[in-house]
């Protein structure tokens, strides 16, 4: 039997028709119609990329059309909004299609930017009435992925044992001995002697020697303790003939772990060490990033394979991966402290705790002798950079010289954001920024070198398309030479760089500076010029400033320039070459066929001498030089070895290390190693002295132990001083803008959210179980929340911070505003495949999202609701359907 109550709700007075043969109807209220209606003729999407590239602008509310009916202006707003990301979209479509010219790429790139940013800027001024829609994410609480670590005073090494836990350890066999030096706040520091020899024929377990070595310390009265921690091994799923098949888990691991307290600081010194060489390298094919350390002597310092770790050689110490985010290593430097610094590009969604605000970043990354990262820092570049150079003074000063796309200073303006520019950034010891300088030609520029003068003058080479800033350029690409020298008003104060001079020079054809060095009073360059390897050299002035006193034309290059530095007495320069009669000198070393590494020696006036020499490595192959260190009269040499001409970039590559006598030339070791998956890509390459030793067997690091980095956020995250964004009550009023400041940590920035949402928003500093505090954002009360906008391009806080744009607060419920966010971000993109499809995805995200909140806006209708007896006529009514329905179902 079919309930008459649904009956009536069919064919009650509700219904636009009435029952015996009269019309009844009752005036509705009718929402205008919506440009994404089946009756309104749209445009041609080519219609609308014509227009945009044509400089049409992506809002125009005059040309919405409402009907006469429409009873909220918030329909205007909505549907301007909806024409203009159609726009936005047809250029999206646009840039996926095949055989687009990179012109018009590039165009469309330009266009979709400023659309973007007139949709966002249009939604920030517009006043909705009964519906909220904002540019980002509506939610009733932010967190930001962003986020500073937190003080660690425990060391935790890497595995250093595999097997059951009272087995010997094949790390503790053999000579062991090193210095444990505890300062404990003002009592004296004290030096233990830890030798493993002490322990006489007690087994070397981790158990035994923990017990062994925290006995002294408990005897010197201090609190930091050893003991071991467990990395338990998953089970593994491989791919056997395209079925997963399922591995047991092989043994426990075990590490080394070094349980400190806040009031003492430890530090490892060994007592016999060697130079350490660091080389980091692409491995594989997913894009990994590995650190491989050497030993400098192996007869001194030998090494042995650590649990866990591959492709294990003769004389390698350590290997270790790189954070996920981390796409390519460009250059590293070892500082006086034994700290390794690496330059690093970042991938777009950045570190760990540290996301970048553009498509690619520059990170500075120190790691500890132990090969433990210890500090990160990011440039903070609004669109993308590129690290290719590092210089590290005596002071522990670091410069890392590159080129940035797009802002990178807040408040400086950008002559053609599509063009790189040159940028030098310095660095204090600690890794706290002190200063950077941008300089751009009219045409794209990139610094590829930089060094440190004796009175802290930064030197940084490079190659420009056009003149630079102060110089008159010769044709084509050239070569330049900039100085940069920075001071303090008092001290403590920031610090402020000039540039005091520049030299651009070179041929009408295409020329590059690949690396600069200075001794002295003396700077030297090594680059190519119109395909010939060509050394400069340069006498400073007083004042830093330098003067062309000499070039040396070694012949045609094949190849490139690695790098050049001076030692003993001699220009030391490196690359790979084709040439096997490079104008360097006697040949100690022949050249063995396709492309070699070589190092030459040169006089330090670079004119020709007897005791010039030059020497090749390699073998019948391609062999690269992709970084050359000289360092302790030894000349290192790391790229791909021996690779076939017309190999495949699937193909097999290894990697070599290979050492030379800076004094004669001559080949004294080399080494050659497989990537995990058939891949090892060397990259660069760093050489410290005495930082390898017994203490990397078992993880421990040479120097202090790290427990804390900087807590401030302008160096823990990619923020830099003077990035801002503002915040809005969600029911209206004027904008509060928060400004990040040199000493803002995630404390002061929690006070000033607080303050300018007018105590709307709750913000609490949370630690998360990788150990990063983060901050959390809520509202005091749901149903008032506060709207986040971020700051200009260039000076936006939000991306630095991880945080989306946005209103936090309840965005449904009774007596809530309904609030709709159309997820758009201003690090959408059309720059590659991927981005395109994903700008396109979002866009149809945010046009459907304009669509909910149309619908939102639906009246209720005005027809009172018939309650109690129906009348007479419409029972009956009710009552012949009823008997016709069960004629039709037989009576069910």
């Amino acid at each position: 039997m079919i309930n008459n109550s649904y009956l009536l709700g069919l064919f009650g007075p509700d219904a636009t028709a009435g029952v015996g043969g009269s019309a009844v109807s009752r005036p509705r209220i009718r929402q205008p119609t919506p440009p994404w209606s089946t009756t309104v003729q749209s445009p041609p999407q080519s219609d609308l990329v014509r227009a945009a590239l044509g400089g049409r602008k992506f809002i125009d509310e005059s040309k919405v059309r409402l009907g006469a009916t429409a009873s909220s202006g918030d329909y205007r707003t909505l549907f301007t909004l909806y024409n203009g990301i159609e726009t936005l979209g047809a250029l999206a479509n646009r840039s996926q299609d095949k055989g687009v010219p990179a012109t018009e790429l590039t165009l469309l790139q330009r266009r979709f930017d400023a659309g973007l940013a007139e949709i966002s800027s249009y939604l920030a001024t517009s006043r909705l009435e009964d519906v909220r829609v904002v540019t980002g994410t509506a939610a009733a609480t932010a967190k930001t992925t962003a986020g500073v670590a937190k003080d660690q005073p425990n060391l935790v090494t890497a595995p250093i044992h595999e097997g059951a836990v009272d087995t010997p350890v094949n790390a503790f066999q053999g000579p062991v001995a090193f210095d444990i030096t505890v300062a404990r706040n003002a009592n004296p520091t004290q030096t233990l002697r830890i030798d493993l020899a002490d322990m006489g024929s007690t087994p070397r377990t981790l158990d035994a020697v923990n017990a062994f070595i925290n006995g002294k310390l408990q005897t010197a009265g201090f609190e930091t303790r050893f003991g071991r921690e467990q990395v338990r091994q998953e089970p593994r799923t491989i791919q056997v003939g395209g079925r997963p098949v399922t591995l047991p888990s092989g043994p426990d691991r075990w590490s080394l772990a070094v349980r400190g307290t806040s009031v003492e600081t430890v530090s490892f010194a060994p007592v016999q060490a060697a130079d350490a060489v660091y080389v980091a390298q692409a491995a594989g094919t997913s894009g990994a990033v590995q650190l491989l350390k050497f030993s400098g002597d192996p007869a001194t310092v030998a090494g042995t394979a650590r649990p866990g770790e591959t492709q294990w050689v003769d004389g390698r110490l350590s290997q270790t991966a790189l954070p996920a985010g981390v796409a390519a290593v460009r250059a590293s430097a070892v500082g006086p402290d034994g700290s390794l610094w690496l330059v690093a590009d970042l991938k777009d969604d950045g570190l760990t705790g540290q996301p970048i605000k553009g498509e690619r970043d520059v990170a500075l990354l120190k790691y500890d002798p132990s090969g433990r990262l210890v500090a990160s820092r990011a440039l903070g570049a609004a669109d993308t950079a590129s690290g290719y150079a590092i210089a590290i003074a005596a002071d522990g000063k670091v410069a890392v010289a590159g080129s940035v796309t797009g802002a990178l200073e807040p408040g400086r303006a950008v002559v053609d954001p599509a063009l790189s520019d040159s940028f030098v950034t310095v660095f204090d010891a600690q890794g706290l920024e002190l200063w950077t300088q941008r300089r751009g030609a009219r045409a794209a520029d990139e610094a590829t070198g930089v060094a440190f003068g004796a009175d802290g003058t930064v030197h940084v080479s490079g190659r420009a398309a056009s003149a630079m800033p102060g110089a008159a350029g010769v044709g084509g690409w050239d070569g330049y030479v900039e100085s940069f020298k920075a001071s303090q008003v008092y001290p403590g104060a920031p610090f402020t760089a000039v540039a005091t001079s520049i030299r651009q020079f070179g041929t009408s054809g295409e020329d590059t500076v690949s690396a600069v060095t200075v001794s002295g009073s003396n700077l030297y360059t090594a680059g190519v010029e119109s395909g010939r390897a060509v050394i400069r050299h340069f006498t400073l002035d007083a004042a830093g400033v330098p003067t062309l006193a000499a070039t040396r034309d070694l012949g045609l290059m094949s190849g490139e320039i690695a790098g050049i530095a001076v030692q003993g007495g001699r220009v030391i320069v490196a690359g790979a070459t084709r040439n096997a009669a490079l104008d360097a000198g006697t040949v100690v070393e022949a050249h063995n066929g396709g492309m070699d590494a070589f190092a030459a020696s040169l006089s330090i006036d670079l004119t020709a001498a007897p005791d010039d020499w030059v020497s090749y490595h390699g073998g019948a192959g391609e062999d690269g030089a992709a970084d050359v260190k000289v360092h302790n009269g030894a000349i290192w040499l790391t790229g791909v070895s021996d690779r076939a001409f017309n190999a495949k970039p699937e193909d097999p590559t290894r990697g070599y290390l290979a050492r030379l006598d800076a004094t004669t030339g001559a080949l004294v070791s080399a080494t050659t190693w497989a990537g995990d998956g058939g891949q090892a890509t060397p990259a660069t390459l760093a050489v410290g002295s005495g930082g390898a030793s017994v203490l990397d067997r078992l993880g421990l690091p040479t120097g202090m132990v790290a427990q804390h980095d900087s807590r401030l956020l302008t160096a823990a995250t990619s923020l830099r001083v003077g990035d801002r964004f503002s915040i809005s009550l969600g029911d209206g009023g004027r904008a509060r803008t928060v400004t990040i400041e040199a000493r803002d940590t995630l404390q002061t920035l929690s006070r000033k959210i607080e303050q300018a949402s007018q105590r709307r928003l709750i913000a609490s500093v949370t630690t998360g179980t990788d150990g990063i505090q983060r901050l959390n954002l809520r509202p005091r009360d749901p149903e008032r929340g506060a709207i986040l906008t971020p700051g200009e391009a260039g000076r936006d806080a939000l991306a630095g911070l991880g945080l989306s744009p946005g209103y936090i607060g309840a965005t449904s419920g009774d007596d809530v505003v309904k609030t709709f966010g159309l997820g758009l971000s201003s690090d959408l993109s059309l720059r590659d495949e991927a981005t395109r499809k994903a700008a396109g995805e979002t866009l149809l995200k945010a046009l459907s999202q304009i669509r909910a909140a149309y619908r939102a806006l639906a009246p209720e209708s005005t027809t009172p609701r018939v309650t109690g007896q129906a009348p007479a006529y419409l029972q009956a009514q009710l009552a012949n359907y009823q008997a016709a329905l069960s004629r039709l179902t037989g009576g069910g």
